[in-house]
């Protein structure tokens, strides 16, 4: 009686060739990326920065070049004689993303290359002259059209929208369920563009929507770890303005990186009665918003409805009023630094690491105002008292690392696909 087992040669080949493709992918994806944190860079140059032979490299160059996705280049080795340098660089023509930025008072509309090279930006006010969410969709796919049309693309060169907003991004689509705006109306971004004249972002889905902060945690994680030549474990990006974001990067055992941008401004902070926009009461935001600070210095009842826009004028003119010793003017901006310092304490504790914390937005021009209930809010912190005060940093260009994550996000998302 024949026992031999069957025949497993055939698995294992396939085996082999799915491992081996996994590995390829790996390796173009760790090329692409090099090139696209640091430019153009010699066959050396990315050896070392990936950590891939000599020999991977030339075979992951000739196969990228092929497809289209990087170019070469020689330059002259000046006072040096032999043949040219040759760098490599992602081909700008490649691929293209638009970025959309939805601020409380205007919309960015940006289109970058698949270096990630700013090439065109529309700015219009955020309503569109819209009041209702569909009419805001309506303006918003207009302007994506003109976009792409002045740019005169073709069809399928823009891969994909990358939208952001303060609010609640659905994570499994590109549906906004709740904007300081909008509120409770949602958009549903996907919807709203499927069927453009460009069909070949829609035809392929690649639309996605982020929570604001997030993406600035990401592009800030992304610069710290480049100025300061190593990984940092954890970050926390908190934007000030007339919403209150914050945004959390956190690294694990194997050095993978997660990024979050939790509802903080409408975690529940005191039960003192002072209304948010969201209809809840004692929301952070509702004492720390600048709709917050504008009511405690008027001394306005808390459960006013709040402002949904604050312009930034008015909030200098209740500053300039608190640096002259205006003492309603200066507690309403102190009760806003406790209410984030007290709620920023509470988020150290629960993620057990001592962070940076960067501190975004409008609001930064007023930390002289809030630093000081900010630093009593967190040394209210067990977690604070035993490991220590957090760096705090001070970051006033919130809208170019918004469209940093953005393009980041979207052109690894790409390389992904292109370059499997």
């Amino acid at each position: 009686m024949d026992t031999q087992k069957p025949a497993t040669r055939p698995m294992l080949k396939s085996s082999q060739k799915t491992s081996n493709e996994n590995v390829r992918q790996q390796n173009s994806g760790l090329v692409l990326e090099a090139l696209r944190r640091d430019g153009a860079l010699a066959h050396t140059d990315l050896s070392a920065s990936t950590g891939l032979s000599s020999a991977t490299v030339s075979a992951i160059t000739a196969e990228l070049e092929k497809l289209g996705l990087i170019e070469r280049r020689e330059v002259a080795n000046v006072g040096h004689r032999g043949r040219p340098r040759v760098l490599f660089n992602r081909r700008r023509d490649a691929a293209h993303v638009i970025a959309v930025r939805i601020s409380s008072h205007a919309v960015q509309y940006s289109l970058a290359d698949y270096r990630g090279t700013l090439i065109d930006r529309i700015e219009e006010p955020r309503d569109h002259g819209a009041t209702t969410a569909s009419a805001f969709l309506a303006g918003f796919r207009d302007a994506i059209e003109r976009l792409i049309r002045r740019s005169r693309l073709p069809d399928d060169a823009v891969m994909t929208i990358s939208i952001s907003s303060k609010g609640i991004a659905d994570r499994d689509g590109a549906k906004l369920l709740w904007s300081p705006i909008f509120g409770y109306e949602s958009l549903d971004f996907e919807s709203a563009l499927s069927g453009l004249s460009h069909p070949g972002v829609s035809d392929r889905g690649n639309i996605r929507l982020f929570n604001e902060s997030l993406l600035v945690t990401h592009a800030l994680l992304l610069r710290l770890e480049k100025s300061r030549q190593t990984p940092l474990p954890a970050l926390a990006t908190l934007s000030l303005g007339h919403s209150i974001g914050l945004g959390v990067a956190l690294r694990d055992r194997s050095g993978l990186v997660r990024v979050v941008a939790p509802n903080f401004g409408h975690m529940l902070h005191a039960a003192d009665g002072k209304l948010c926009r969201c209809g809840a009461y004692g929301c952070v935001e509702a004492s720390a918003g600048f709709y917050g600070i504008l009511r405690a210095a008027f001394e306005v009842p808390p459960d006013t409805i709040p402002a949904k826009f604050v312009p930034l004028g008015e909030m200098e003119k209740i500053a300039s009023r608190a640096r002259q010793g205006h003492r309603v003017s200066e507690y309403a901006f102190r009760q806003a630094g406790l209410a984030l310092g007290q709620s920023l304490s509470r988020m150290l504790s629960l993620a057990e690491e001592t962070m940076p914390i960067a501190i975004t937005g409008p609001g930064t021009r007023f930390m002289d105002l809030l630093m000081r209930g900010l630093t009593e809010g967190l040394g209210q912190s067990q977690h604070v008292r035993v490991h220590g005060a957090p760096e705090i940093l001070i970051i006033t260009e919130e809208e170019t690392l918004v469209f940093e994550g953005h393009v980041d996000r979207a052109l690894t998302e790409i390389d992904q696909d292109l370059g499997g």
